[in-house]
């Protein structure tokens, strides 16, 4: 069987296994998670956006009245966003949520590491490891390495982000280094 939207194989699945009353409770389970994930990204998109922007650069002393009515205008503003991507038949949820995990992992993924496994990890090789490991993965997007890549399957772009801020860190902070930092381990 074809399955024309990978992204409804879960609604798939649930009719071709289930008697219809499970099918029933699967899709309440189901359209509850969608309606908790949204509510809570909604408020802190909109929680950030005031507190984060606009109190940060707009308007310091704003009243609480002031800052909720600014974050219902981000809700809405947010919900409107959502929904012309959303309106966009080729788009693929799963994918842009694939992206933006890949992005955050070789972003923060190494550095986290890095700070408890290596004690030579600076600030200079922090910056340096995150802003390189989302750009990769970016442009890894962009070029299409993700689908295709050099006439075979596409690798995920998760791996070279990784691996470059891996190297970004290990490279920035060993450039950085004071030198009298370090030596309680050469003795």
């Amino acid at each position: 069987m074809d399955v024309e939207d990978p992204e409804t194989i879960f609604i798939i699945l649930a009719n071709l296994l289930f008697h219809p009353l499970v099918t029933g409770f699967l899709y309440a389970a189901l359209l509850a998670a969608v309606m908790s994930t949204i509510s809570s990204q909604l408020l802190v998109a909109s929680s950030s956006l005031t507190e984060d922007i606009y109190r940060l650069f707009f308007h310091k002393n704003a009243t609480e009245q002031q800052s909720v009515a600014v974050g219902r205008v981000c809700v809405v503003l947010v919900g409107i966003v959502a929904a012309i991507i959303a309106s966009d038949e080729d788009s693929q949820v799963l994918g842009l949520v694939s992206n933006a995990w890949a992005g955050f992992g070789a972003a923060f993924g190494p550095l986290i590491i890095l700070s408890l496994m290596w004690s030579r990890t600076n600030g200079a090789g922090a910056i340096a490891g995150m802003v390189v490991g989302a750009a990769t993965v970016m442009i890894w997007i962009a070029l299409g390495w993700n689908g295709e890549f050099m006439g075979g399957p596409g690798v995920y772009e998760i791996i070279p982000g990784f691996i470059a801020s891996m190297i970004a860190i290990i490279a920035v902070s060993s450039m950085t280094a004071d030198a009298g930092e370090y030596q309680h381990i050469t003795r």
